[in-house]
């Protein structure tokens, strides 16, 4: 199996274990009288597991995002306009020494 396949395999059950925790923190902490609206009403179930799944395709896909991200070179070369604008490189001008130079007065 490729390496970038089992990253996002991984990054993926990452996601939906984060999604876990944090639907069951919602519920644990009664987060907008969730639990109450879970356990009183006939698809508290499905309320459960739909917010689950969606909150898992999020978490997956901001885990794998950052993962890729993380994966950049570490060579030293700036990147972006700020950090291009940073390097300088100085390089002489030739200047014919021949010509005088007439001044203007204001």
């Amino acid at each position: 199996m490729p390496k970038l396949v089992r990253l996002y395999i991984s990054q993926v059950i990452m996601g939906f274990g984060l999604s876990a925790a944090f639907v069951a923190a919602l519920l644990t902490l009664n987060v907008a009288n969730l639990w109450h609206l879970v356990t009183h009403s006939t698809g508290g179930l499905l309320a459960v597991i739909m917010l689950w799944v969606f909150n898992g395709i999020v978490f997956a896909g901001v885990q794998f995002g950052i993962s890729i991200m993380r994966l950049a070179d570490d060579d030293d070369t700036p990147r972006g306009p700020r950090q291009q604008a940073l390097v300088r490189e100085f390089a002489p001008i030739p200047v014919r020494a021949d010509e005088q130079r007439k001044r203007r007065h204001i």
